[in-house]
């Protein structure tokens, strides 16, 4: 009687550990996330603890937050590609928002960032120190390369014809589409190049000189939103709470982000 006693007892508790793991697999979630690359080196190293924790699977997929290219993430969310949420820049998502394409009430600011400047590694670093110096530095180099997003339709569009450079440069400076400006820096495609720093940062190959000065510096916002009708919505809540983590924020930092605070 012992032995069929302890039998069923096993049996019981293998029963309620089936349906305790059952469970588990039933709340974990696949999230796609799509991220602009001024976070994409913060959540790289973010995502495996996130699944760590929480059993869902994140699936990254990448691209500017705005612009003509084909990964653009308003172009991706145009043609319906299946995505849970986006990290991209504020004011992008703002339209988006506008659009119907974000969950109401879902979007927050995760961090800001600056403009930075490269050159390739080993090479002699211009004096941007100044606004006056920034603008001996543009106008002497050779080739000078910047985003086609946020960052780089600043300099085009505010900064060049605020310094009075935009003619002079015209034909030596270009936008890059669908690359980091960094990898063109490194392989010498271009001398001098301007993006986020925290998207300088992780390229191997280039040595970055500094931020623009104060006078003319831009501060992109970053902010992360869920998707309108995805299937995961406390899934991808989870994740929005955990990039608001203080966790979070000192990775941002490492990787050369601001973090907002907005820790929820």
């Amino acid at each position: 009687m012992y032995l069929f006693s302890l039998i069923r007892k096993r049996t019981a508790w293998f029963a309620v550990l089936w349906l305790f793991l059952a469970a588990g697999q039933a709340f974990a979630a696949e999230l796609r996330v799509v991220s602009s690359g001024g976070l994409a080196e913060a959540y790289r190293r973010l995502a495996p603890e996130f699944e760590r924790r929480t059993g869902h699977t994140l699936i990254a997929g990448w691209g500017p937050s705005m612009g003509d290219t084909v990964d653009a993430i308003p172009n991706r969310l145009k043609r319906g590609e299946s995505i849970d949420v986006v990290i991209m820049v504020g004011s992008a998502l703002d339209g988006l928002i506008k659009e119907g394409k974000i969950a109401p009430g879902s979007a927050a600011l995760l961090a800001r960032s600056n403009i930075g400047v490269a050159v390739k590694a080993g090479a002699r670093k211009p004096d941007i120190s100044t606004v006056t110096s920034l603008k001996d530095a543009l106008i002497n180099a050779r080739s000078i390369a910047y985003s086609d997003s946020a960052s780089g339709v600043y300099l085009s569009t505010v900064l060049f014809p605020k310094l009075g450079i935009a003619d002079a440069i015209k034909t030596k400076s270009r936008m890059i589409p669908a690359e980091p400006v960094a990898r063109v820096v490194a392989r010498g495609d271009a001398e001098i190049g301007f993006q986020q720093i925290s998207e300088l940062l992780p390229v191997a190959g280039i040595d970055v000189v500094g931020p623009l000065p104060p006078e003319v510096q831009h501060v992109t916002l970053f902010s992360v939103g869920i998707v309108a009708g995805t299937k995961e919505p406390e899934a991808a809540n989870a994740l929005i709470q955990f990039l608001l983590s203080p966790e979070a924020a000192s990775v941002m930092r490492e990787t050369g982000l601001e973090p907002s605070g907005n820790a929820r």
